[in-house]
């Protein structure tokens, strides 16, 4: 049987991490990015991610598979309960059930935490093709994510014009008096 770790990232995973992210922006328009960024501003972006929020990655025999993690909402106090959330597998690691086990995990840290809403932003294709298809919009939906905004025609990129969605999931309850988040430091 295999065996899968779920853990903490750490700077010393970017070159891998990095090399998941770079398929996607080199050959799909799931991301809107052009550009790989190089090793030293990955690793910045993950640096400052785990400032404040869970940054996971998945293992299946000892090798990094996939990544998720939370970042900001909105950047003002108001918007602390929210969170915007991020998935990526290897290309050779989707359909196998390990994006469930990782955003499962991310959800129960972030539940913790004391945050609510949780936020994805998908890019969505008005047809489907070689560079999107709409598989991220329906893995948010089978994990209970409903769509609740368009964005049209908002990304371009390999000569194509993408949609935008925003899909969201309620993880906690509203009180009238919210306790506050518990961040790290």
């Amino acid at each position: 049987m295999d065996t899968i770790t779920i853990r903490d990232a750490a700077l010393s995973d970017a070159a891998r991490i990095l090399e998941i992210y770079s398929y996607y922006v080199k050959n799909t328009a799931i991301t809107f990015e052009y550009d790989v960024p190089s090793l030293a501003e990955f690793q910045a972006r993950i640096q400052h991610t785990m400032e404040r929020y869970p940054y996971l990655v998945i293992e299946k025999e000892g090798t990094i598979q996939g990544y998720a993690y939370a970042g900001t909402f909105y950047n003002r106090a108001a918007y602390d309960w929210t969170c915007e959330v991020t998935i990526y597998l290897d290309v050779n690691a989707q359909k196998g059930g390990l994006g469930r086990k990782l955003y499962e995990a991310l959800e129960t840290r972030l539940k913790n935490m004391g945050l609510l809403n949780l936020y994805a932003c998908i890019a969505l294709p008005q047809e489907e093709g070689e560079y999107l298809t709409r598989n991220s919009a329906d893995f948010h939906a089978h994990l209970g994510y409903r769509t609740i905004g368009t964005f049209q025609k908002c990304g371009y990129k390999f000569g194509r014009w993408y949609d935008m969605i925003w899909m969201e999931k309620i993880i906690g309850e509203h009180l009238d008096k919210q306790p506050p988040v518990r961040f790290p430091g």
